[in-house]
This record gives structure tokens, sequence and C-alpha cells, in this order.
């Protein structure tokens, strides 16, 4: 809703972090219907998650993600710190495409390796505005490491 003196809600725009992150997971989505057998006939390192681990992960991420962005929101309004977080958010929405839709292994690669160095400057604008916004984008750091290091391997071994 956007109030008397035209603000938005918090509630509104809650939902609209909401539906960008939902878009990115849906773009991400669409790029691997169908793709569990391909994934498993990939060579992988031995430390490499199941298929199903992936959906669940990312399920709570992309909550965190949104509600992070919120956060900082709430603070700022629309902000610079806002326009690094849509950056690694269309970052991360065309690397399944391009991972598994095209199957350019390489070219996701470069893909994460920049989407993690903009998740780290995310997290370092968002932490004087917000250090739970910040701390919510940790989890997400952490697991596009351990992602950029599961690309690689499969680039190589690919």
């Amino acid at each position: 809703m956007v109030r008397r003196n035209g603000s938005i809600s918090p509630w509104l725009a809650l939902a609209g972090f909401v539906a960008a992150v939902a878009v990115a997971a849906l773009l991400g989505g669409l790029g691997v219907a169908g793709t569990a057998d391909e994934y498993r006939s990939l060579n992988q390192p031995s430390w490499a998650p199941p298929s199903s681990v992936f959906g669940p992960v990312w399920t709570v991420l992309y909550a965190m993600i949104a509600v992070s962005g919120w956060l900082v929101w709430r603070r700022t309004g629309w902000s610079a710190a806002l326009n690094w977080y849509a950056a690694q958010l269309a970052l991360n929405a065309i690397w399944t495409p391009i991972f598994f839709g095209f199957g350019q292994y390489g070219l996701a690669l470069l893909d994460i390796v920049v989407l993690w160095v903009l998740i780290g400057v995310t997290v370092w604008k968002f932490r004087p505005v917000s250090k739970l916004a910040a701390g919510l984008l940790l989890p997400y750091w952490a697991w596009v490491t351990f992602a950029t290091a599961l690309n690689t391997s499969i680039w190589l071994a690919n």
C-alpha cells in the first residue's frame, strides 16, 4: 500500500523484495528444470552435494536475501547500497541458465566469481546501514564461495 503521504508501506516493500528474489529464483529454477540427471552425469568432486540439497538451501538463502535488502531499504530508501544488491541478484539469476541451460561452465565460473565479489561489496555497503542486513548475507556469501569451488572443479573436470 502507498500511504497518504506518498510513502510505501514497509510490508508492500517487503513484498517487492520477496518478488524480486522470487524472480531470480524462478529464472534459476527454469534453468535447472529437468537437469538433475545432467548434474549427476558430470564429473564432480567427491564433496559435491546431491542435487536434492540445492532447493532447500536456496529457499532459506533467498528468504534471507530478501529480508536483508528490505532492512536496508527501510533505513535508506533506495540507495547506492541497493544498487549493488540488485546487481548481485541479477548475476545470481543468470548463473543457472549459463551453467545448465547453455552448459558454459567457464562462463558460469566468470559469472559466479563476479557475483562473489558483488556479494562482498553488498555486505560492505550494508554493514554501516544495518549489521543485521549484512549478517543475513553472510550464509549466502559462504554458499556462493562453496558453489564457486564446485563450479571450478566441474569446469576443470568436464
